[in-house]
């Protein structure tokens, strides 16, 4: 394999993984912003909670603990770590080319 092919694997590979520590980061926030008591009025707290709400669409309402925060921190949390292992799984794999 060619010197350029392995960069461009490697470049590729960190990109991903980049990706995917921006959606977990984001993710985190939101937690951290309600477990804080974040002003939803803010533009950024707004911005960050309408980013997770997307990403983690499909593990939000996974859970159903009686406690608000409980549910936060599992449903956004899950998505965060699932993003974080896909991610720099298919990043590994790209380095490994």
């Amino acid at each position: 394999m060619s010197p350029r092919t392995r960069s461009g694997s490697s470049s590729a590979g960190t990109a991903v993984a980049v990706i995917a520590d921006i959606m977990a980061g984001l993710l985190g926030l939101w937690i951290l912003m309600y477990l804080l008591d974040a002003n939803r009025a803010n533009d950024l707290v707004q911005f960050v909670h309408d980013a997770a709400n997307w990403l983690a669409g499909w593990s939000r309402d996974l859970f159903t603990f009686d406690e608000d925060w409980a549910r936060v921190v599992a449903g956004y949390g899950l998505a965060a770590v699932v993003y974080l292992f896909i991610g720099h799984g298919i990043a590994n794999s790209l380095h490994r080319r």
